[in-house]
């Protein structure tokens, strides 16, 4: 008869795959990605974006972040799967987007805080169907029908109308400190001069709020490979204000539909929800051509990676790797080299 500890240590083999001890490493899921089609930032991701997750590419204006979302989207669209692009200032340029290979006919383009005006407005007008535009029959009074109201009701008001037509104007004061405040109400012109405070429509928290709940309706229902959050123009001070909740359900919602939520920002605001973080550097034009403008150099430096590409944790420190990348983007007219 085996003994208690030989019992004990076999239920613990058993069952070691199913419950694991308090000091078992718990084992990296390999997560799918998905190429940018820049080989340096590739090499450095070790394949590209992971999907199911939440990568964001922060940096300053014209620092490659939106070539690299492009370049993105250009690999996905031709490869015939759908994407979005939420873009919260309207920065977004479809010549430059066909021009780097995304297919437009795939791609979704949200445009939060847009105002329509001319045949775009009448476009978007309410209009009501013929049967509702009928007049209604015209109801005959006491005289015609036996019904309606008394004809004397129908002289109230016609004294008051009479004597405002009559009224003559009153002479007050010149000095508006001497006139009633009515008066001075009723005399004041009536051009409106525009108030300090920005109109509610043109606030960067406004467009946020359209954004944000627009992201949230796209990941919730799913169909699309790419979503890209463009907060490029938003300030930092507005970025921040949105709660770790929202990012924290985007998590959950892109892992569930295996999307690859890509954030543009100017400074990190999605703190340990995004798996992966990007800072991107400001770009410079190299010396290739003296009076030609041939395109920019950008940088790229890996802050955060938390999907590995392997389960086997290894007993001694790996090599470090190197944790920055650079390429270059050509312009149109200078042409492949």
């Amino acid at each position: 008869m085996p003994s208690a500890a030989a019992v004990r240590l076999q239920i613990e083999a058993s069952l070691a795959h199913r419950i694991p001890a308090a000091l078992t490493l718990r084992p990296h899921v390999v997560r799918p990605f998905a190429p940018t089609r820049i080989p340096n930032v590739d090499a450095l991701l070790q394949g590209g974006l992971p999907l199911g997750a939440i990568s964001e590419l922060s940096g300053p204006e014209c620092s490659g972040r939106t070539s690299l979302a492009l370049s993105l989207l250009a690999r996905m669209t031709q490869d015939g799967r759908v994407c979005a692009w939420i873009d919260v200032s309207d920065a977004l340029d479809p010549a430059s987007a066909a021009a780097a290979g995304v297919d437009l006919r795939r791609l979704l383009w949200v445009r939060c805080g847009v105002q329509l005006v001319g045949h775009a407005a009448a476009r978007r007008e309410f209009t009501l169907p013929e049967k509702c535009l009928v007049p209604p029959a015209i109801v005959k009074g006491l005289h015609g029908g036996g019904f309606g109201p008394h004809p004397r009701t129908e002289t109230r008001g016609l004294s008051e109308a009479v004597s405002g037509l009559l009224h003559t104007e009153t002479a007050y004061c010149a000095d508006p400190r001497h006139r009633p405040p009515e008066i001075n109400a009723a005399l004041a012109p009536s051009v409106k001069y525009p108030s300090a405070k920005p109109n509610a429509a043109a606030r960067p928290w406004t467009r946020l709020e359209q954004a944000l709940r627009a992201a949230d309706l796209l990941l919730q229902a799913g169909g699309f490979a790419a979503i890209v959050l463009d907060m490029a123009g938003i300030a930092p001070v507005c970025a921040t204000r949105v709660p770790m909740a929202t990012w924290f359900r985007y998590r959950a919602a892109a892992e569930r539909t295996q999307a690859c939520f890509l954030l543009l920002t100017q400074s990190p605001c999605s703190r340990s929800s995004a798996e992966l973080l990007l800072r991107f550097e400001a770009c410079h034009a190299p010396n290739d051509e003296p009076t030609v403008f041939t395109g920019m150099e950008h940088r790229v430096e890996l802050e955060r990676k938390r999907f590995v590409q392997a389960n086997v944790v290894p007993l001694r420190k790996p090599p470090q790797r190197e944790t920055g990348a650079r390429w270059r983007s050509r312009a149109a007219w200078a042409g492949a080299r």
